[in-house]
């Protein structure tokens, strides 16, 4: 009983100490893991195109990758950049609408004399927000540059990982042993990353499509925003339904045919969360279970519980990276007879497969002798 009281305590100082750790160090520990998986997804575009395109070598292949990569990126942010410039454009009209509906609220719930939008930003608790805004984005920027320069270098370090390997582990079985667990962790999240990427897409395109269809303004911006969010699993499909709904409220035109009148926002801006909603909800509900489910094997609820826990570690970069950490983590646990019952509890299955190190079946053993006795 001392012995497994000794145990638990150390478990917990160790988890501790490490939790310490990753918080302390988010600031270079973040926009690196972020660089590690920007690295695997243009590796794994790299895999893509050679094995697709017989011509071409690896380096012609990893060349089309990282320029294909980066051209989409670029055209992402112009993209985002042309919907601001968009709304800027309108920004007057826009204000007129937001002024009528504070108006409104403050007229429904008795509160006397409504503020203008002008008055709200400029207090001193919108300066406080735009000047959190405006470090945020600063940091966002900067950080944006070291994880271009971390991906540079783990491709220029990528060559000498193998004789590390060989120098490290002297022994064939033990050197096998960890190339083995290495590809089944890389493997486990550019399959997390390439399968919610493909997912994004289907809501991303769908979602465009339907906001087109209604009349809602500045589509692709919208769509844009969405396809980022749905990277943030379960809050990020919510936020993604609620946000093209809020631009819908304020569009200073909405269309004519919504049944209430040309002039009804509300009712416009209703059937604009529904038709999204209705996209988040099948494709979340019956396309991505089965999607996630025949390639990852990791509970929703640990999903949900380690966005919480990752976000309050690393903030948003760790709400981004929740769901393919928590995937690194089972993997590696899996491997180990002492650190299994870890990947059995983040498992969806209570199986998160993996070879224990020099003991397989070892678990099942135990079990059964406890059992026994």
């Amino acid at each position: 009983m001392s012995m497994r009281s000794g145990v638990t305590a150390l478990w917990i100082i160790a988890i501790g100490v490490i939790i310490a750790l990753l918080y302390l160090g988010r600031a270079i520990l973040a926009p690196f893991a972020l660089a590690v998986f920007l690295f695997l997804i243009m590796e794994g575009f790299t895999r893509l195109i050679r094995d697709r395109v017989g011509f071409m070598s690896e380096n012609m292949s990893r060349a089309v990758a990282i320029l294909g990569t980066l051209i989409g990126f670029g055209i992402f942010i112009g993209l985002l950049a042309q919907g601001i410039a968009q709304f800027s454009d309108q920004a007057g009209e826009y204000e007129e609408k937001i002024n009528t509906l504070i108006a409104d609220v403050y007229q429904t719930v008795n509160m006397g004399q409504a503020p203008t939008l002008t008055e709200i930003l400029f207090d001193e608790r919108g300066q406080r927000f735009f000047a959190t805004i405006a470090g945020a984005m600063g940091d966002l920027s900067g950080d944006l540059v070291i994880i271009l320069i971390y991906v540079a270098f783990l491709f220029l370090a990528q060559s000498a990982w193998a004789p590390k390997l060989d120098r490290i582990f002297h022994d064939d079985a033990t050197r096998a042993q960890v190339s083995k667990i290495g590809h089944a962790a890389r493997r486990g999240i550019e399959t997390y990353l390439w399968t919610q990427t493909v997912i994004s897409v289907m809501i991303t395109v769908l979602t465009y499509i339907t906001l087109i269809a209604l009349g809602v303004e500045n589509a692709i911006f919208l769509s844009g925003l969405i396809f980022v969010l749905n990277y943030i699993p379960t809050i990020g499909s919510i936020v993604a339904a609620f946000v093209p709904m809020l631009f819908a409220l304020v569009q200073p035109e909405v269309p004519e045919w919504i049944p209430g009148g040309a002039q009804d926002g509300y009712v416009f801006a209703a059937i604009v969360f529904a038709a999204v909603s209705f996209w988040q909800f099948m494709i979340g509900n019956f396309v991505q279970p089965r999607i996630m489910g025949e390639s990852l094997n990791i509970s929703a609820l640990v999903v949900l519980l380690s966005l919480a826990i990752w976000g309050a570690i690393w903030g948003i970069p760790g709400m981004f990276l929740s769901a393919p950490l928590t995937v690194l983590i089972m993997i590696l646990c899996a491997q180990s007879a002492t650190t299994r019952w870890i990947s059995i509890l983040l498992s969806a299955d209570g199986d998160p497969g993996g070879t224990l190190t020099g003991e397989p079946d070892s678990i099942a053993q135990n079990s059964a002798e406890t059992t026994a006795n």
